[in-house]
């Protein structure tokens, strides 16, 4: 995933629900007996296992018809979704990230206090999407992100992986790895996505201001300004990992970074999280499941602590009519308190859960299990990229790529960002 709000130490992921033969805005239609729901989300990484699960659901519950939409990859689901509801075709169920998008639906959000899922979703998760005494979301799961590595060519090129504290450390490890590329057999160290505006302008830009909003979402919401007070550390990452990689790496997407030279062995490590274990499964399950580990971006102050969050929120259109809304609770409830559900989102979807009454020790992947231990010893920071203001994000991704290009400085990247953070902000 992509995509993705959260206090300091927690993280978990999410589920969907269908319409009717009723129409969204909830008028009824005699000739039919099954109610749609219909569920709009941008994870596309656990579809199919989504399918299955709502399949499983509508056996034990006849009258329900639930149909999936996901949309992402190459896809951009905040304009995907944002074009959903301007047709007039709103979904029963759909996902947002965190308090800037709750408060672009605020107008759409039914309130989910009285759910199950409520009661046992993990302290502090709930707290970027509540207003009011209202609870507009419901944790998908937890995610994590930094740099997932080769295990094995780490250990041919004698580097203890989980040594490196320090930018000085990565910088060392990286200096090894690339004098010993042709022993090692890979063509880079790193393949950066540079065609990805969210991967240094969301994920790595995250690492170093968190710091400056102390790790909490809701104050880069509520922020009016951006200072990049550690501007120049997240400059000297994004050089690192460029200078490093496969090129030219404006060219290089997500799907190549991942399914092509990380999955086939061609780099030895790559910035990203627990969400590319099921595509680098499909590839290379050997690879997947004995050779993949995940360390930290080292930040100045914050050594050793890993990005941990909530991605994406499930969401329920207040405008259905009653009993679809309640139908949709239902159907996000009986997902992560079932056992049937709570299997699936374990196993299925491979999802660290971000609810109570899990069996954690049924994490499905390696990577997901490292990022959960992170997390059970308070070992993370936040996730704060979900309340920048509007798009600004990807606005900064796209700064970062002129400046990949030498169309811009990097004291023109920063003071460029900060201007429009402030414009974003007051139109918010």
């Amino acid at each position: 995933m992509k995509t993705f709000k959260l206090l300091a130490p927690i993280v978990l992921t999410g589920s969907l629900l269908a319409g009717c033969s009723f129409s969204s805005g909830g008028s009824s239609d005699n000739s039919e007996d099954k109610m749609t729901i219909e569920i709009f989300q941008g994870k596309v990484e656990f579809n199919d296992q989504f399918e299955d699960l709502a399949e499983q659901y509508e056996e034990d519950n006849p009258k329900i018809d639930i149909k999936i939409n996901s949309v992402g990859g190459g896809s951009d689901y905040a304009s995907a979704l944002k074009t959903q509801f301007a047709s007039g075709e709103e979904p029963e169920i759909f996902s947002i990230a965190g308090p800037t998008e709750a408060a672009n639906y605020e107008q759409y959000l039914a309130d989910l206090s009285n759910t199950k899922a409520r009661e046992l979703a993990l302290k502090g998760s709930l707290e970027p999407v509540t207003k009011n005494g209202e609870v507009h979301g419901l944790p998908f799961n937890q995610e994590g992100y930094g740099f997932i590595y080769n295990k094995k060519v780490f250990e041919e090129a004698g580097i203890d992986a989980k040594s490196i504290k320090s930018y000085e450390d990565l910088e060392k490890a990286v200096k090894t790895l690339d004098s010993q590329k042709d022993q090692l057999g890979i063509k880079e160290v790193f393949a950066f996505p540079g065609k990805e505006k969210w991967v240094p302008g969301n994920h790595l830009s995250n690492v170093y201001l968190a710091p400056e909003f102390n790790q909490s979402v809701l104050e880069a919401y509520e922020a009016e300004s951006v200072e990049f007070t550690k501007g120049k550390e997240f400059q000297r990452m994004i050089d690192l990992q460029v200078d490093y990689s496969i090129q030219p790496t404006l060219n290089l997407d997500y799907s190549q970074q991942v399914e092509k030279y990380f999955a086939l062995e061609e780099v030895a490590m790559i910035q990203q999280g627990n969400w590319i274990y099921p595509s680098v499964h499909q590839l290379a399950p050997e690879f997947a499941e004995n050779n993949m580990g995940i360390i930290p971006i080292p930040v100045e102050g914050q050594e050793g602590k890993l990005p941990v969050g909530i991605p994406n929120y499930w969401a329920v259109n207040k405008n259905s009519n009653n009993e679809i809304i309640q139908a949709s609770k239902d159907f996000i409830d009986w997902m992560y308190t079932s056992e049937a559900g709570k299997e699936a989102v374990l196993q299925d979807f491979k999802f660290i859960p971000a609810y109570k009454e899990f069996d954690t020790s049924k994490i499905a992947d390696p990577i997901s299990q490292e990022i959960y231990q992170y997390a059970s010893e308070e070992k993370t920071t936040g996730w704060v990229f979900l309340g920048y203001p509007g798009t600004w994000g990807d606005y900064l991704g796209g700064n970062v790529q002129k400046y990949l290009s030498d169309k811009m400085t990097w004291d023109e990247l920063e003071s460029d960002s900060k201007k429009e953070w402030e414009k974003m902000d007051q139109q918010q």
